[in-house]
């Protein structure tokens, strides 16, 4: 079977880098193509994946809809000289587009119910939506929901071993506490009208938490030089080790804050976005502390921080919790491979004759 998997955004190349592996060791041939916006073409390069590149996409509302066209016409252009069988992807509308336009399987993921242009733009044209369970919104008869989160796809244990390397990059001992701040940058589609913690609100987390820890911030946006001199220096894909052995991750990113919850290391998502698979992190597994981006509600954020950092059973409490998810959620990859393999002819032709 001949597969497409489209990147739109970094952490897609971590939910499926590892279905790739599985998939072309059962022989089948997959292709990826990557928007060039962030860090999408290092992640791939350095996990030794080839891809088309279907360029950096553009801005505003005339441009975003001349970047659709082209990214449809070049799908369609790779799609019919490789004849792709089944297009794979996260929430983004090109894949299924030209899926339904080829009259092929389009099998989509995603966890993000405040993208409502995306689903506008994918919902008619995919075979099947998969989500968590905790998702809040019901998709119709084509959504089919999973047990687990998507950072499963490349954080469970059968798939991510921490490597303590990290802490001699960051400078560290074993055990020695350092918070993750994590700040983004507001040009999403999705984040229109947000604007996140204040700069004054982002001093005062640095001052009081550095008096507790060390204090990392990495930031998709420009800081001022006071917070500059705390920008993490790690290379880009030892991010997930720091935050496996850091205390706390305090930021706007879910994507982060549900990464490290999965990773046993309590996180406070500061933003006014609400998802579900953050509520039940926090209401089910009691790892993620959301908080809205009003005023008074970042400097509880903080509070809450502080008080998780004078914890000294704070460790052991969230790998606690870990466990727990661990135990209750399934492994994603393994459940996207099953999921694709529904769709192989020769795979089906197997089992019924097993």
């Amino acid at each position: 079977m001949k597969i497409l998997i489209d990147i739109n955004h970094p952490a897609h190349v971590h939910y499926f880098r590892n279905v790739y592996k599985l998939l072309t060791d059962r022989g089948h041939k997959v292709y990826f193509v990557s928007r060039n916006k962030e860090i999408e073409h290092k992640l791939l390069t350095s996990y030794h994946i080839p891809f088309f590149n279907r360029g950096k996409g553009s801005n505003g509302k005339i441009g975003k809809f001349l970047y659709l066209l082209y990214a449809d016409f070049k799908l369609y252009y790779i799609a019919r000289k490789h004849k792709i069988d089944l297009f794979l992807n996260f929430l983004h509308p090109y894949p299924s587009q030209v899926a339904k336009f080829l009259r092929k399987t389009s099998l989509v993921f995603s966890d993000s119910e405040h993208a409502k242009l995306h689903h506008k733009l994918t919902m008619p044209f995919a075979t099947k939506i998969f989500t968590p369970a905790c998702y809040k919104i019901d998709l119709g008869e084509k959504h089919i929901r999973f047990k687990g989160f998507m950072e499963l796809a490349y954080l469970h244990p059968c798939r991510f071993k921490p490597d303590a390397s990290v802490l001699n990059w960051l400078g560290l001992s074993e055990g020695e506490k350092f918070v993750i701040i994590r700040f983004v940058s507001w040009t999403a589609v999705h984040d229109h009208g947000h604007s996140g913690m204040t700069m004054e609100n982002k001093r005062k987390a640095v001052q009081a938490l550095s008096k507790l820890a060390r204090v990392y911030i990495s930031s998709e946006a420009t800081l001022p030089a006071d917070l500059e001199i705390f920008r993490i220096k790690i290379p880009f894909d030892k991010i997930h080790d720091a935050l496996y052995y850091s205390s706390l991750l305090l930021g706007e990113s879910a994507t982060m804050a549900s990464e490290a919850a999965v990773l046993g290391t309590p996180a406070i998502f500061i933003n006014s976005i609400q998802l579900g698979y953050l509520e039940q992190q926090e209401n089910q597994y009691g790892l993620v502390y959301n908080f809205n981006d009003t005023e008074k509600e970042q400097e509880m954020a903080i509070s809450k921080a502080i008080k998780i950092l004078q914890d000294p059973g704070s460790k052991e409490k969230y790998r606690t919790r870990r466990a727990k998810l661990l135990n209750e959620c399934i492994d994603t990859t393994q459940f996207m491979f099953s999921e694709v393999l529904k769709h192989d002819p020769a795979s089906i032709h197997r089992f019924n004759h097993d």
